[in-house]
């Protein structure tokens, strides 16, 4: 029934400064801009970014700085991780242990800048 996901929401306090960390940090693609909404691309999922205040009689209600998103990377992390510390982005710390001993994949973590988690992972070779 289901072949794909199309989009995620997330709630943002400052729509531009969210677009630029999207956009410069991650690389996704903007595509549709207006006052209150944005829609950036990785491929043909959405991320749709909406200012948090326009949202207050929508259905979209989730409230900044409490989701959680994780990104698959085509690159060696220890690239990423050298292209986010170039441009500042702190990591956000590791996996507890127990997460990573059952993982599949390597994963480096930042938050945005409302305090939404980002997993950015690879998985690891066998």
């Amino acid at each position: 029934m289901l072949n794909a996901i199309d989009h995620l929401v997330v709630n943002v306090t400052d729509l531009e400064r969210s677009i630029d960390f999207y956009t410069r940090v991650l690389g996704l693609e903007a595509r549709y801009h207006d006052a209150t909404r944005t829609d950036l691309y990785l491929d043909d999922f959405a991320l749709r970014l909406h200012a948090a205040q326009a949202t207050v009689d929508s259905p979209y209600t989730t409230t900044p700085s409490k989701q959680t998103m994780g990104f698959r990377s085509s690159l060696p992390l220890a690239e990423v991780e050298a292209h986010l510390e170039a441009l500042g982005v702190p990591l956000a710390g590791p996996m507890d242990k127990g997460q990573a001993e059952h993982s599949t994949a390597d994963a480096l973590r930042v938050r945005d800048p409302d305090g939404n988690l980002i997993e950015i992972s690879r998985p690891r070779r066998r």
